[in-house]
């Protein structure tokens, strides 16, 4: 008899059982549930940079996304690295791309937090790069890159997931490859709110899927246990229970009763492994957050600053000395506005080679909203425009606080031999939180384990946000209409329109003030901050949304809204012009997406 009820949507569970049997008719299901493919990219003396192997065979890369991979999976010539290298990218997928998974994608990005859904839009690529010397080869090098293809930014479990395969790999080639792929396969889907026992390579890797209804800042741990006290049963026996050493979970003696734990792995018969069976787990405490403190440790005295950059959106380049470096440091920015996503495009490693380079770096219009994280000294004068460039040098890790970097002015980036330093003119609005360096400083005096220093940024990082977020909150509800107006027999009630002004002046009685102790010019901020270009936010959607579609399903979508807006010009539909004008932009981006001869037939028509 189950005393406790799961808390989890029914309606999620139900999608879950239609996925499950959705992934025995379909090859690969329950494997693209995880990730979309894995490459092998090796260097050939012809051809450069080249992809060795795709594997499963039956996944199609197009030419674009295949020369993408190549590049990023390796580190430039420049960042010198020897050995094993891991880090991670983020590249655009190809229009009209379709996934296996359409099920259990909906299902999943329903239940799980804003910042970690599937990505419509992006691959995310995780490597295990390595170069060692080898006289058998001509150049004297072995370099070889494995990467992970994934639609989930779950950098954690895959960089994990890397280190177990990816030495073996190297060692036993296409084999080990398709015996790991298969273990994947046999995955049971990431459902949010739940812990997973996945097994690879003898090794069961155990961690638990965030879900939306998680507390903000609460960690993992805490989460997982009150999901395991869901998962107890109370079993009825007549005998006493002599000896709970002998159940590998333990029981507790009682005359009557016994607790125990339901078993949480399964095979590919869905056939429950006994736990005694089992190998001690290897246990994340995340699946997707970094460690903060090791991330920002160069420039951690600004924090304030940079999470004020991230708030706003604005265009950063981040120079490291390797790829690593400057992943780590993108990936730590882009979290440090949680639980808001952050909606820019970022690539935590980018080269000359990238299909976007030109895109990004013309000078004809002001540079787009993006991180960049680069490692090639040649962008520093290709970027030395840029309103913020961040030159991180070399992590030393040692016992004290590294080297702080100092704010400089723009025009002291040199072009050669620039040295480390945050070059930016932008003037914070807030005051540094004093208080939090010094906390940091006494951790590392008293040799604090890192992840309780993170632990303590993310805190501070948390509430600094959900202090900027509260005030919104607040406000939106206030334009909401009550719950007495909303009625069958009338038609749905209005809901008032945002306004800047009236915002603003309920700051001064209800703003940040009231949970946050850092004071400085947050009016100012929230004037600065793009939180009342609500448009902006729909066509980022939309351009997400044609990622995946066919092309007839786009001209579709562009037919109807050319006839929405006839009708809005003819004054049968009640919409601002200024709507229409941004509108008649979104269906000129769509078409420009298409092939030319297809934007030819839109264009006549």
């Amino acid at each position: 008899m189950d005393l406790f009820e799961s808390n989890e949507p029914r309606s999620y569970f139900k999608s879950e059982q239609n996925s499950e049997v959705s992934a025995r008719r379909l090859p690969w299901a329950r494997f693209s549930s995880w990730l979309e493919c894995v490459c092998v990219v090796t260097f050939d003396l012809e051809l450069g940079q080249a992809i060795e192997l795709v594997y499963p065979h039956e996944v199609k890369l197009t030419e674009k996304e295949k020369t993408s991979i190549c590049y990023l999976s390796f580190p430039d010539s420049y960042s010198g690295c020897l050995g094993d290298t891991q880090f991670s990218f983020r590249v655009r997928q190809s229009v009209g791309r379709k996934t296996l998974w359409f099920q259990e994608e909906n299902a999943y990005n329903r239940e799980a937090p804003v910042a970690l859904k599937r990505d419509t839009a992006h691959y995310y690529g995780y490597v295990y790069f390595r170069q060692v010397k080898d006289v058998s080869v001509k150049r004297g090098y072995f370099q070889k890159s494995l990467v992970l293809i994934s639609r989930l930014p779950y950098v954690n479990l895959f960089q994990s997931l890397l280190q177990l395969i990816a030495p073996e790999y190297f060692e036993k080639l296409e084999p080990c490859l398709e015996a790991v792929c298969n273990e994947i396969d046999q995955w049971p889907a990431p459902i949010p709110g739940q812990t997973l026992n996945l097994p690879v390579m003898g090794v069961v890797i155990q961690m638990r899927i965030p879900s939306k209804n998680d507390k903000p800042g609460a960690s993992p741990l805490k989460q997982s246990c009150q999901e395991k006290k869901k998962k107890l049963v109370i079993c009825f026996s007549k005998a006493p229970v002599s000896s709970p050493g002998n159940h590998p979970m333990g029981m507790f003696h009682q005359p009557s009763l016994v607790l125990r734990r339901v078993p949480q792995v399964v095979d590919a018969n869905n056939l429950t492994i006994p736990w005694n069976l089992l190998p001690a787990p290897m246990i994340l405490s995340t699946v997707h957050e970094l460690d903060l403190f090791k991330c920002f440790q160069p420039i951690l005295i600004h924090i304030q600053m940079l999470w004020e950059l991230m708030l706003l959106g604005e265009p950063i380049v981040i120079m490291a000395p390797s790829p690593t470096v400057s992943s780590e440091t993108i990936l730590a920015l882009t979290s440090s506005i949680s639980p808001l996503k952050y909606c820019c495009d970022y690539r935590p490693y980018f080269t000359i080679h990238d299909s976007e380079f030109k895109e990004y770096t013309t000078r004809t219009q002001a540079p787009p909203n993006v991180i960049l994280g680069v490692t090639n000294p040649f962008f520093i004068k290709t970027f030395q425009y840029w309103p913020h460039i961040i030159r991180i040098g070399e992590l030393k890790i040692s016992g004290d606080l590294p080297k702080q970097v100092k704010v400089k002015k723009l025009t002291k980036l040199k072009t050669l031999d620039t040295k480390p330093g945050i070059y930016t003119a932008y003037k914070t609005f807030l005051h540094k939180d004093k208080t939090l360096i010094k906390r940091l400083l006494k951790g590392i005096q008293r040799k604090r384990p890192s992840e309780v220093q993170s632990a303590i940024l993310r805190r501070h990082l948390l509430e600094l946000t959900q202090s900027f977020i509260i005030p919104l909150e607040r406000y939106l509800v206030s334009l909401m209409p009550l719950q007495r107006a909303v009625t069958p027999w009338k038609n749905p009630p209005q809901i008032r329109p945002f306004s800047q002004e009236e915002f603003m002046r309920t700051l001064e009685h209800s703003g940040p003030q009231l949970t946050s102790v850092l004071k400085g010019d947050w009016i100012g901020l929230y004037r600065l901050g793009k939180v009342f270009c609500f448009p902006q936010e729909e066509y980022f959607d939309l351009l997400a949304w044609i990622k995946d579609k066919s092309e007839v399903e786009i001209v579709d979508l562009v037919l109807k809204l050319r006839e929405k807006l006839v009708k809005a010009h003819h004054q049968q539909l009640p919409v601002r012009e200024e709507v229409l004008q941004k509108l008649e932009l979104y269906i000129e981006t769509i078409i420009s997406s298409l092939p030319e001869d297809l934007q030819v037939v839109l264009h006549r028509h």
